[in-house]
């Protein structure tokens, strides 16, 4: 194996694959990237054995091969060198020349032989959606999911497509965040899948990078494809069926309260200073034009605000979890709807005028008040 190529396009594709590579693997080659110099293009992998990555570029090969190499050790190294032309070359035995104009180094490697075989997936049902929309989606729901396995089919992004909708659903079940789009051409069939919430934001930091205008998902048996330009990123699908979740969502609510979000979240964030000592519970206390904040007594102090808002309907009363509505402050911008009906129901919260997305807070108890 012998090719040349620029190091800004070598370590572009470097950091690419890097993102599924675990450092804490017992197993020494899902360590390394899988190189291999074919036709005119050079070819990466890298998986963790619950998702891989695939990527390409154009360059000259000299001599065809294949090989794994140390991923972490090859990008730091790359990354010091000058955007000049380099000579990647599998020397005698199981290493790498990696020659530069002003420098030259060997790199140990491991046989490609050894590289764990990348998946093929069947390609049962597939759609398109432009790149911001999925982006935009995944913002918007990836931080309500669960952060551990414990119910595995709360730890991924729930996508049901139907003929010109996809709706993509978050939830670690006290909180839920489903954002719905349209796609540019209907789908023959219903789909219902889970996909890890780590795989789906992944897809979107690589898309971030490479910035195509569409991304190509592609669903198998047990595994999804997302076709993204020159990558192509495959993970697995989580077994099981997502929670009926449609019929935890307020279809009509008693109070309804429009706020700026700047305000609102700079008093949230002030008043989670003392609520983190009491499960960030914050007191939601709606008047006809304002909205009171405070937080139970706790050991380093307490606090109290009030933020205007337009108010329609009763005064009411709630406890949210604080950093869970920060979350979700972070993803609407400008003027933020919330709705309730009572101290029990969960929170609606969405942009003003925003009927394609939706997130709802479960109420923390207040007898304790």
């Amino acid at each position: 194996m012998r090719f040349k190529c620029t190091q800004q396009n070598f370590l572009q594709a470097l950091e690419v694959v890097n993102r599924v590579i675990d450092t804490n693997s017992t197993l020494p080659v899902l360590n390394n990237i899988l190189l291999k110099a074919e036709g005119k293009r050079v070819f990466m992998s890298a998986t963790n054995l619950e998702m891989v990555i695939n990527c390409s570029f154009k360059t000259d090969v000299k001599n065809e091969g294949s090989i794994t190499v140390p991923a972490k050790l090859l990008s730091s190294y790359i990354s010091l060198l000058k955007d000049e032309e380099i000579e990647v070359k599998l020397e005698e035995g199981v290493a790498i020349s990696v020659v530069s104009p002003s420098s030259k180094t060997k790199i140990k490697c491991i046989s490609a032989e050894e590289f764990p075989l990348v998946p093929q997936v069947d390609k049962e049902a597939s759609f398109v959606i432009p790149t911001k929309d999925f982006m935009k989606a995944v913002s918007k729901t990836d931080f309500a999911a669960a952060s551990d396995n414990t119910r595995p089919v709360l730890a991924g992004i729930y996508m049901h497509a139907a003929k010109k909708e996809l709706k993509m659903v978050a939830t670690d079940s006290y909180r839920l965040s489903e954002k719905t789009m349209e796609l540019n051409s209907s789908i023959k069939e219903e789909l219902d899948v889970i996909i890890p919430v780590r795989a789906v934001t992944e897809v979107a930091r690589i898309a971030s990078k490479v910035e195509p205008d569409e991304i190509e998902i592609n669903i198998g048996k047990n595994q999804v494809l997302f076709s993204i330009g020159e990558v192509d990123f495959i993970s697995r699908l989580i077994e099981g069926k997502f929670p009926n979740y449609q019929q935890i969502i307020p279809s009509d609510t008693k109070t309804n309260i429009e706020v700026n979000n700047e305000d609102l979240a700079l008093a949230v964030k002030r008043l989670q200073l003392f609520a983190k000592e009491n499960n960030n519970k914050i007191i939601f206390n709606i008047t006809k034009d304002s909205i009171e904040l405070t937080t139970p007594v706790t050991q380093i102090g307490e606090e109290e605000c009030s933020v205007p808002a337009k108010v329609d309907g009763p005064e009411t009363i709630i406890a949210l979890n604080a950093e869970f509505v920060l979350d979700v402050l972070a993803n609407i911008p400008n003027k933020v709807h919330i709705g309730l009906i009572d101290k029990v129901t969960p929170a609606v919260f969405h942009g003003k005028d925003e009927k394609d997305y939706v997130h709802i807070i479960m109420p923390l108890k207040i007898q304790d008040i």
